[in-house]
């Protein structure tokens, strides 16, 4: 008669016998995509709601200029210790419209889309999008 096999492991068994990662290296976390979700919260604890958006380009060219802040692409927060949209300074604001502006409706990847988000405190945000 032949001999049994022992069973075969189960999935949970398999997951059990992972380690674990090291606890030196820090977990990144991505935002979750704002547009996509409605809104974001900021480094400073600032919730971002979207208010409109894809905009018409003859308003986003008047926000890239009035609007409180402007964010274009993502970056690493060390405080908020996840990846945020990347808030422009003054200074970088005329060349990233100028980029921005150029890839709206584009045919061709990278492709920008812009969208109003406001705070409950009345501030408003021109968030450009990028699509790869």
């Amino acid at each position: 008669m032949p001999k049994k096999r022992p069973p075969a492991p189960t999935f949970a068994d398999l997951v059990a016998a992972m380690p674990a990662p090291p606890e030196d290296e820090p977990e990144v976390l991505h935002n979750p995509m704002p547009v996509n979700d409605g809104g974001f919260t900021d480094a400073d604890g600032c919730y971002w709601l979207l208010a409109r958006g894809p905009l018409d380009v003859r308003r986003a060219k008047r926000l890239a200029v009035t609007a409180d802040r402007m964010t274009m692409g993502t970056e690493y927060d060390e405080r908020a210790e996840r990846f945020l949209p990347r808030t422009l300074t003054e200074d970088e604001r005329p060349a990233a419209w100028l980029e921005a502006r150029a890839r709206f409706g584009a045919r061709t990847t990278p492709i920008h889309e812009a969208y109003e988000f406001t705070a409950e405190d009345g501030r408003v945000l021109l968030f450009i999008e990028t699509y790869c």
